[in-house]
């Protein structure tokens, strides 16, 4: 069973993973639609962490 901070853990890791081997994101500096979709969800899973922290 997964944690929620091992959710957050891993929705990271594959955002920066992406933006570090993504031609678009890394050389251009410009964020891909992937990576705004990853960041996304990065940011939901921590929202959420911190709302059961709250509780």
């Amino acid at each position: 069973m997964t944690t929620q901070s091992d959710t957050v853990d891993q929705a990271r890791a594959n955002y920066e993973q992406h933006t570090g081997t993504c031609r678009q994101c890394y050389v251009d500096t410009a964020p891909c639609p992937v990576s705004k979709h990853l960041l996304r969800i990065y940011n939901n899973a921590r929202r959420t962490q911190a709302g059961t922290a709250r509780r």
